[in-house]
């Protein structure tokens, strides 16, 4: 009997002794900062060649977890990469914090002095690194979805597709497309898709548009959120410098409140779509198409570009004045002016090389 209680004492004694080594051995695996090694050249974030690859990589460290990614398979390959000595210990550490199932896929900036805690709650939380995607003021809806096509971080679900097909994806719930994407940087995570990234501007165009015309001035010649779009449209193109777009804004409001025909350029180039060859010509000033505001009265149908918020805004809070024409003095800025007399007169300086006596000269 004695021989049988000192057996077991023995194995408790062992079992004790196992545990408060796997024990220290644990503490000093959560103490001890992850290895970032030497990384392969893809895994080096801003790397060149040459001396700039051994200074990089002395930065952070690019590490990708691919979706579907298993916690034991993750621990296994940060392992296999020399960032930790103990895969077992990882997925411990994980079950001890409740993250086990909370591993998100992404790239991650590795960088030296992380410890196996900061590593997981990193990979849990998601904070993987983000990608800008722009989509730029006055590009058409054509131009944003192109511009997807080319970024390599993307996953790009929208080839191949018609427009009515793209605008389904995103959730357009209009007639046409055009005008319903708020330009603006966007920050995604490698493999985002393009529909993800466009569901996001459109969202986000829906929630200004609201906004601003909540906050509209009275009195405008504008009868819903959309006609503003319209007219936003217009101004973001025919701006040159962001601080006139209140003038410009006042003069097309003065217009449309008085029953004046619009006449502005942009909206004739839409409507010549694939046609436009860099030039306007007479005969295209006076073709009629729906969007050419030389020929038809008040707004065109839809939108002719991406506005901006500036340019929302600009259109519900127009400058105050008397001013019904603007042209270009060739610099970026134009000349605004309140009657037909002085507008040709303007334009004989600014655009045909003359003199107009009704303009004074700058000190």
């Amino acid at each position: 009997m004695r021989a049988f209680f000192a057996a077991v004492l023995s194995l408790i004694l062992v079992g004790v002794a196992l545990f408060g080594v796997l024990w220290f051995e644990y503490q000093r695996f959560l103490a001890r900062p992850i290895e970032l090694g030497a990384a392969p050249p893809s895994q080096v974030l801003g790397e060149t060649s040459g001396a700039a690859r051994a200074e990089a990589q002395t930065g952070p460290r690019v590490f990708e977890i691919r979706l579907g990614t298993r916690l034991h398979e993750l621990a296994h390959r940060l392992r296999d990469e020399g960032l930790i000595d103990d895969p077992y210990f990882f997925i411990a550490l994980a079950y001890q914090e409740q993250l086990q199932g909370q591993i998100k896929a992404g790239e991650y900036a590795l960088t030296t002095g992380m410890r196996p805690l900061e590593l997981l709650r990193l990979f849990a939380r998601g904070r993987s690194i983000q990608y800008p995607v722009t989509l730029i003021e006055g590009w058409t809806f054509r131009e944003a979805v192109e511009s997807l096509a080319d970024h390599d971080k993307l996953q790009h679900a929208l080839a191949d597709l018609s427009e009515s097909e793209i605008m389904q994806r995103i959730g357009i719930d209009e007639p046409h497309p055009e005008g319903w994407l708020f330009p603006d940087t966007y920050l995604v995570a490698r493999a985002s898709t393009d529909v993800a990234v466009l569901k996001r501007a459109h969202e986000r165009m829906q929630q200004v548009l609201n906004e601003e015309w909540e906050q509209r001035a009275e009195g405008l010649p504008l009868e819903t959120p959309y006609e503003a779009l319209i007219l936003a449209s217009i101004i973001e193109k025919e701006t040159g410098l962001a601080e006139e777009r209140p003038d410009i804004a006042g003069v097309f409001v003065r217009r449309l409140q008085r029953g004046m025909r619009l006449q502005t350029d942009p909206t004739v180039i839409y409507g010549m779509g694939e046609a436009y060859d860099g030039n306007i010509r007479r005969a295209d000033l006076r073709r009629a198409t729906p969007y050419n505001t030389y020929v038809i009265d008040g707004l065109p149908p839809t939108p002719i570009a991406l506005p901006g918020r500036e340019a929302i805004h600009a259109a519900l809070h127009p400058a105050d004045g008397e001013t019904l024409y603007f042209v270009s003095r060739g610099d970026g800025s134009h000349h605004f002016s309140p009657t037909l007399e002085e507008h040709n007169c303007a334009v004989r300086q600014y655009q045909l090389g003359g003199r107009c006596h009704l303009i004074e000269e700058a000190p």
